[in-house]
């Protein structure tokens, strides 16, 4: 009946203990997805004071719901006051005033406080989601976990073999140290989901617990999932994700499928919810319309189609896969210039996901649209009204500052904006939704004027300052818009204006660019890779790396090892004026052949093929397919190359050792049972 597992802290100039630790507790109450990857959330449903003794009453005042909202179920259901007093004097009685030992009980001066929340298993099928009661007793330092299972009459038991505590103590001076306690280890029950073993609360959480408790740094972005029913979200997204996860199969962009199919799935599922709360709080009884500007592969729109939303997406270039959603698809090949002619006033929402040039343009757009039209945005690659966006602040990550400006741009344009994190597989995660003005309608006409003021100034504004003058809130874009900057268009551009709110806006070309060395004619790039590796492999002194095969010792030629640089310099100019008019150079064409190359930390290798790793078991399906597609269907570089061959026999070797090993790629076998 000890520990389940302690921890060393240290903390340097006590600046982080205790309230760390506190910190630190709160990620795992609120979310425990970060620790433990089958779990999608928990929904906090009731917090407040607890009285110790048998008297006293739940404090009212800061009993809160938490982010499960109202939609039924165990997993939906927000507590009251006298629910959550009613559940702790039940669970007083049952551990008749007392914790088991070896945990520490509750005492000392100080108040209890009680949290009540619902863990929310992942996958499918989910396993049901189950309910904890955690008591903060800050006098004592310590967090007690009560599992709690429901009966036939609705009565919550404790279950006791599943309780368990952290604890913090301090040792002396900076020296601190975390615990997990269990008092029956030996009857403790793991699911492995809601219920993990002790051994990975005594492991995993504790070394997480003990690195956030002084490792605690404010975060620039909102909590994840802040504007809408985490409990809902998770069972919506599984949903979809059994839907449509057979495009994952089907998939002909040459894009990572996963990555792409499960994003716009993650994006669809927010987007239904957060509609859904919206005709909740307005009455609406018809499903929202919306327009996806810049759709991209139209995944988003298809699966928000087929839920019942009208709507289209419109992107300046038609992608293969858009022959494959459907008459029920609407999908439009148009380019967008921000103008009259681009307007909405019909549509409910304007969506820019990953919208690029369009993504400043998408709040004015829904602004000058209609009085009604709302507007969700989740931006990416930094653009500003006219061009590439320009920082002009150094204390801000870039990232950061593009999101305040997008941010600002809603305010500008007379939107409650509200931020939030999405979970998706992208480390560009934060939306804005604005789906309410801050002004009334007939206020109109002076926000449009306020809106071009701003537009305008953010073409010639070039002092830092100007940011500064455009507050966060309404009232302060009323006047004083960097006039002095320009905030007219000039005189030869004055016709224009009232149709085209940006004259010279540059969108996206119809036709791609591909400048990523792939597009290079492949006898010049064969030519590259001859004279780099012989480069590699004549450089003095050369490596040998031996091998022991069958009892006999065989030495293959590895080469040596040389900078970018140092290759650079060896290659003929013309060569490396051609490669510079590919994004990445000679960097991305050694890359790209990653058979013969690896290049780490700015140095060229020649790949040792018997030093890499054998596949993973649990690499995903489709990238184990794919991988299994590829084998033999090309030639082996190494074995028509290389002095000594390939450093792998024939059978081991992925690459096909001459052409009678070569099998057709299953790719070549699709395009030709299209055509």
């Amino acid at each position: 009946m000890g520990p389940v597992g302690t921890a060393a802290v240290r903390d340097p100039g006590g600046a982080a203990l205790p309230r760390g630790f506190w910190a630190a507790v709160r990620v795992w109450l609120e979310k425990p997805q970060v620790a433990n990857r089958r779990l999608s959330g928990a929904a906090v449903q009731a917090e407040g004071t607890v009285p110790l003794g048998e008297g006293g009453e739940i404090s009212p005042s800061i009993v809160t719901a938490g982010a499960s909202g109202g939609d039924g179920g165990q997993e939906g259901r927000t507590a009251g006051p006298a629910e959550l007093g009613r559940l702790w004097r039940e669970v007083r009685g049952q551990l008749a005033l007392a914790l088991p030992p070896p945990l520490v009980a509750w005492g000392g001066p100080g108040e209890l406080r009680a949290v009540l929340r619902t863990l929310l298993p992942r996958g499918r099928p989910a396993a049901p989601p189950a309910r904890e009661l955690a008591v903060h007793d800050v006098y004592n330092g310590t967090v007690t976990f009560l599992p709690l299972e429901e009966n036939s009459e609705g009565k919550y038991l404790v279950k006791k073999s599943n309780i368990y505590q952290i604890q913090l103590k301090h040792i002396k001076d900076e020296e601190w140290s975390v615990s997990v306690v269990a008092p029956f280890p030996e009857d403790w029950f793991s699911d492995g989901v809601v219920y993990p073993k002790l051994a990975w609360l005594g492991n995993e959480l504790l070394s997480k617990l003990a690195k956030w408790s002084v490792e605690q740094k404010p975060s620039e972005f909102k909590s994840t999932l802040s504007l809408i029913s985490v409990a809902k979200y998770s069972k919506v997204y599984q949903d979809l994700k059994e839907k449509y996860k057979e495009m994952v199969k089907v998939w002909p962009e040459v894009t990572d499928p996963e990555k792409f199919v499960y994003e716009d799935v993650a994006i669809a599922t927010y987007l239904l919810i957060l509609w859904e709360e919206e005709r909740k709080e307005k009455g609406l009884t018809k499903k929202q319309s919306f327009v996806d500007l810049g759709c991209g592969n139209g995944l988003l729109v298809h699966i928000l189609n087929n839920e019942g939303h009208p709507g289209r997406g419109i992107d300046v270039r038609r992608r293969k896969i858009w022959d494959m959603y459907g008459p029920g698809t609407h999908l439009e090949e148009a380019t967008i210039i921000p103008g009259d002619s681009h307007l909405f006033p019909d549509t409910d929402w304007l969506i820019g996901n990953h919208s690029d040039e369009l993504t400043p343009w998408i709040p004015v757009i829904a602004a000058r649209s209609s009085y009604s039209c709302c507007y969700f945005v989740l931006p990416c690659c930094f653009f500003d009204f006219h061009g590439k966006y320009s920082r002009r602040q150094c204390k801000k990550t870039q990232y950061r500052e593009y999101l305040d400006f997008v941010a600002q741009v809603g305010f500008v344009c007379g939107f409650h904006v509200e931020e939030d994190c999405l979970r998706i597989p992208s480390t560009k995660r934060v939306s804005f939704v604005g789906k309410s003005r801050t002004y009334p309608a007939a206020e109109r006409a002076l926000v449009d004027e306020q809106i071009t003021q701003f537009i305008n100034s953010r073409r010639t504004c070039a002092v830092a300052t100007c940011d500064r003058r455009f507050g966060f809130n309404h009232e302060h874009h009323s006047g004083g818009l960097c006039k002095e900057a320009g905030s007219e268009p000039p005189e030869d551009e004055t016709e224009t204006a009232g149709a085209i709110w940006m004259p010279g806006f540059q969108p996206r070309g119809k036709v791609e660019q591909v400048r990523n060395c792939a597009s290079l004619p492949r006898d010049f790039v064969d030519e590259v890779v001859l004279n780099v590796a012989n480069l590699l492999l004549n450089a003095a002194p050369q490596k040998s790396c031996s091998d022991k095969q069958g009892g006999n010792m065989n030495t293959w030629n590895q080469g040596e090892s040389l900078s970018l640089r140092e290759v650079a310099e060896h290659l003929d100019k013309e060569v490396l004026k051609k490669l510079k008019s590919e994004y990445g150079g000679l960097q991305t064409l050694l890359k790209n052949n990653h058979q013969v190359f690896e290049v780490l930390n700015g140095r060229v290798h020649i790949r040792d093929w018997r030093k890499e790793k054998p596949p993973s078991k649990t690499k995903p399906e489709v990238k184990r397919r794919l991988s299994a597609e590829a084998f033999k269907t090309r030639l082996c570089w190494f074995f028509i190359h290389h002095p000594d061959g390939c450093s792998l026999p024939s059978e081991a070797c992925p690459y096909a050792h001459g052409t009678e090993e070569l099998r057709q790629s299953q790719m070549m076998k699709k395009k030709k049972h299209i055509q």
